[in-house]
């Protein structure tokens, strides 16, 4: 027999004895759960809301248990139970070592009052969310999240070059739509016909501003012909110093 037969013949069997190993041990009750038991934890994170002693701690639980009865679903469930968690993976390597591949999640907008919207458009809460800058404020019934988050990016992108900053967007429970803008500024834009409402306002707002120094406070786009603006009050000038008489 040459010797390359006997090496596909010894391989096959090694192949054959790890695939039943563990039958044979489950059979045998010699995997039970404190024989071989993990004992060292790797994580891979971004820690940026999730911290290393928080995913560890919810890890724990679960060091000591022996390999082959370590269940790794038990695992990932409770690293996903933390608050910023958006997924998470989780493998065995042989002979004591779990590794956790930990996904945070990354919130786009701000959604009433107290959640935010992750990356993946989920709602969830968590702490510190109150704090954090930046984000545009959205609003509107739960079911429309990704409705809300379409006519924002949409509206955001027909603003661009106007000189208006757009901060936020709310869909009322009835359909109507309204912007916010940088500085306080809202548009009103109801419920028809909102991306070409939104167009015709920016046509003719450069002729409209250059008679207004101060800018708008509220236009009101919800009209078939047109619109009502409410300007900000400008400035007042100071009168001339006694010692520079105009």
């Amino acid at each position: 027999m040459s010797s390359r037969i006997v090496l596909k013949l010894l391989a096959w069997t090694i192949a054959l004895t790890l695939v039943a190993l563990p039958v044979v041990g489950v059979l045998n009750g010699w995997f039970a759960v404190d024989r071989w038991p993990v004992r060292f934890l790797e994580v891979e994170a971004e820690y940026n809301h999730v911290s290393a002693e928080q995913i560890r701690a919810a890890a724990a639980t679960h060091l000591g248990t022996g390999f082959f009865a370590l269940k790794l679903e038990d695992v990932r469930a409770a690293v996903a139970a933390l608050p910023w968690v958006e997924g998470v993976e989780a493998r065995k390597r042989w002979p004591d070592t779990l590794v956790l591949v930990v996904r945070e999640r990354q919130p786009i907008a701000r959604w009433g009052e107290r959640r935010l919207i992750g990356r993946d458009g989920v709602l969830f809460t968590a702490p510190g969310a109150e704090a954090m800058q930046g984000l545009p404020q959205l609003d509107g019934p739960d079911d429309a999240v990704g409705e809300v988050v379409d006519f924002y990016t949409r509206t955001q992108r027909a603003l661009a070059g106007s000189g208006l900053v757009l901060s936020g967007a709310i869909l009322s429970g009835r359909g109507s739509w309204k912007l916010s803008l940088v500085g306080g500024a809202e548009i009103m834009l109801g419920h028809e016909q909102v991306d070409a409402r939104v167009q015709r306002f920016l046509d003719v707002l450069p002729r409209l501003s250059a008679e207004h120094a101060g800018g708008f406070q509220r236009a009101d786009l919800r009209y078939a012909n047109g619109f009502a603006i409410q300007w900000a009050a400008a400035a007042p000038v100071p009168p001339p110093s006694r010692d520079n008489p105009v």
